[in-house]
């Protein structure tokens, strides 16, 4: 479980291929701030991106962990599969502050950037999100976006199509990837937990189950 508060950008520096098939994943080395791995061992979950992961080898000495990631995962997710900075969080410990949202490391579907424009002191950010998400998306809900805790700001509904907004302000823009966004870019995402337990009770009940 995890906060969506980005506590460090990493890099992946290696994206192996676990295979020579497209049913193979990859092994990925990612580098990070030094120090941050601090206490972390073999087993841990650290979200990168926004995707729960396993960390199957550390070195410490060279501030690299590494992990292993399925196709399936591959497929359902972006900015994974290759080289480049990544927002990284560890795993969400009993007694810490939630000063995010709950979130769980599990992507529901990728988006793509509409918008990213400054506004004012802070930026504005507009992504098309899978029509399959809309029903999870509401005005001051929170989502997920490569990994970071966002308050929705507006949803617009357009011929089965979903675009939601947010208000990124200065800090969140200068410490984490998203200061890199630009239209067109894929970017993860993952709804609000809650409201994914309260579709299914409303559709239980709907559904007369």
């Amino acid at each position: 479980m995890f906060t969506g508060i980005v506590s460090a950008v990493g890099r992946i520096v290696a994206a192996e291929p676990l295979g020579s098939g497209a049913s193979f994943g990859k092994a990925l080395t990612i580098e990070t701030p030094s120090g941050w791995l601090g206490t972390s061992a073999i087993g841990d979950s650290i979200a990168i991106a926004g995707a729960c992961m396993t960390v199957i080898d550390l070195d410490l000495a060279h501030d690299r962990f590494r992990v292993e990631i399925s196709a399936a995962s591959l497929a359902a997710t972006s900015g994974l599969d290759a080289a480049g900075e990544v927002n990284l969080e560890k795993a969400l410990r009993a007694g810490d502050r939630l000063d995010g949202h709950l979130v769980s490391g599990h992507v529901d579907g990728v988006g793509s950037v509409a918008v990213f424009e400054r506004v004012g002191e802070s930026w504005r950010l507009a992504v098309a999100a899978p029509a399959a998400l809309a029903r999870f998306l509401a005005f001051k809900g929170s989502i997920a976006v490569d990994g970071v805790s966002l308050t929705v700001n507006d949803v617009a509904d357009r011929g089965g199509a979903c675009e939601f907004a947010v208000n990124l302000i200065a800090h969140t823009v200068e410490h984490t990837t998203l200061r890199g966004l630009v239209p067109g870019r894929k970017v993860n995402l993952e709804v609000d937990l809650i409201a994914r337990y309260v579709e299914r009770m409303l559709g239980s009940a709907r559904s007369g189950t």
